[in-house]
């Protein structure tokens, strides 16, 4: 993704490699980095803000325009948890299906 200044625009999970660059971003912005799974907006390769997926917190480089990226990050939190939420509920109504298979099961069969 480009924006109108033609920065190209990443937006990933942080994986253990980003702590380092983690660690200098909320430093930047003078806040504490949020634990958990997080994404992270690159830009032109460099990392610009974070954002925890289950609560939207977030630090970003107060250095450079993040606004839009924190958007961006949002958006695709969302969606992730979106997708989560929809395949807990396949899960759980495939539990629910083989519950009631089983239950049914044991009340066919024969008594010896």
């Amino acid at each position: 993704m480009t924006t109108a200044h033609d920065t190209a625009i990443t937006i990933r999970r942080a994986t253990e490699d980003d702590a380092p660059a983690l660690r200098r971003l909320a430093q930047l912005d003078g806040a504490r980095l949020p634990a958990g799974d997080l994404l992270v907006a690159e830009a032109d390769g460099e990392l610009r803000a974070a954002l925890r997926i289950s609560d939207r917190a977030y630090v970003a480089d107060p250095f450079h325009p993040s606004r839009e990226l924190v958007g961006l990050l949002d958006v695709r939190a969302t969606r992730l948890c979106r997708e989560e939420h929809s395949r807990m509920d396949r899960v759980r109504t495939r539990l629910a299906l083989w519950s009631m298979l089983h239950h049914r099961a044991a009340q066919t069969r024969p008594m010896l």
